[in-house]
């Protein structure tokens, strides 16, 4: 009897597994996707998470959906992401969705706005806040679906040719800045230029640029930013938790069946979850190296920071009142922000200070 009972779970437990590798891996229709990445292959925690994430589709289906990604520039550039994927010219991209805020400063919210959420207040309003769904609201209209893919963690302020001791040093001085920072900047009299990552270093040796932002030690390090800008300040008060994004094309996410819609959110959370993890083991060693090698940390002056804050609010009230849909996501960012805030104040801020004031120097 106890032979019979090993024999009938046996064959249950064979049939159960026969019957769920089928179900996406080889049952899954032959669906091959293009992917163009805002980034530059030489930035492998960037550039890598849309590699995982391709991986871990193709894995998944059993090597039934392919999506092949291509670096920044190679079959479009990367000002031309987010129109190409709404009109079908590729299936989809990754990208920060604040390089379009210019042709609607909703796009912002996607990313990062100064003066927001850090990264795991932007996961938990993605996720269990309404802003994936609420972010699709607003992508819809652009013939897009989006999913959160990498988050940089709070980045550093920027490499500066010259030292900024107070707001009246910012004055002109033209510095690459993404996304809404550019607006804030340009309140407190810098004039904010957009370059594409592998366009920044040779602008700033030149002089082309006085200034430049891109992420954090372990990415500027391998752009060389200390090379030709000894000042490197922070915090980057434009980008407390920057998300990037993938961006689908609405029509083609339609197409796909719910269980390669399934896969697809699964590994895009994989990439997202990914890309944090791999800065936060990255950067402190970056930065050890960037200040042994003459870089010069600076926090910026408390007034340039309070005005920069100032000038946010003010430029989110503006917007507000002409554009619906960003009041509408931004209402409940900031509320959602609001909370965290004060979460963390109770909880991590303490602990953090604590352990931080506690760290043996080494």
């Amino acid at each position: 009897m106890e032979r019979r009972k090993f024999l009938t779970t046996a064959a249950l437990g064979t049939a159960a597994t026969a019957l769920a590798a089928p179900a996406i891996a080889q049952g899954g229709p032959q669906v091959a996707w293009r992917l163009t990445s805002g980034f530059p292959r030489t930035l492998d925690t960037i550039f890598g998470a849309a590699e995982v994430f391709s991986a871990t589709v193709a894995a998944a289906t059993d090597g039934a959906f392919q999506i092949q990604v291509f670096p920044a520039g190679e079959i479009l550039p990367m000002p031309e992401a987010a129109e190409a994927v709404g009109n079908g010219t590729v299936e989809m991209a990754h990208t920060a969705s604040y390089y379009y805020w210019g042709k609607d400063p909703t796009y912002a919210l996607g990313t990062a706005i100064p003066f927001g959420l850090n990264a795991r207040g932007t996961n938990a309003w993605h996720y269990h806040g309404g802003g994936i769904e609420l972010m699709n609201e607003f992508y819809a209209t652009q013939n897009l679906y989006g999913l959160p893919g990498g988050n940089t963690g709070a980045q550093m302020g920027g490499w500066f040719r010259k030292e900024i001791s107070s707001l009246a040093d910012l004055q002109g001085v033209k510095m690459r800045i993404g996304g809404m920072g550019g607006k804030i900047m340009e309140r407190l009299g810098a004039v904010p230029q957009q370059i594409p990552g592998g366009d920044i270093y040779p602008a700033l040796e030149r002089g082309t640029i006085d200034a430049a932002e891109w992420v954090g030690p372990y990415d500027d390090q391998k752009l060389g930013f200390n090379q030709v800008a000894p000042y490197y300040y922070y915090p980057g008060f434009w980008e407390g938790g920057p998300v990037l994004s993938f961006l689908i094309n609405l029509d083609k996410w339609n197409e796909l069946t719910p269980a390669y819609q399934a896969v697809v959110t699964a590994a895009a959370a994989q990439a997202n979850v990914g890309m944090m993890a791999k800065y936060d083991a990255l950067n402190p060693t970056a930065l050890r190296e960037l200040v042994a090698g003459g870089a010069q940390l600076k926090p910026y002056p408390q007034d340039v920071m309070e005005a920069a804050f100032a000038a946010s609010n003010e430029v989110y009230a503006e917007i507000s009142a002409e554009n619906a849909m960003f009041a509408k996501i931004y209402d409940s960012y900031s509320k959602f922000r609001n909370d965290q805030n004060l979460w963390f104040q109770v909880s991590e801020y303490t602990f953090d200070t604590f352990m931080i004031r506690n760290r043996p120097r080494d």
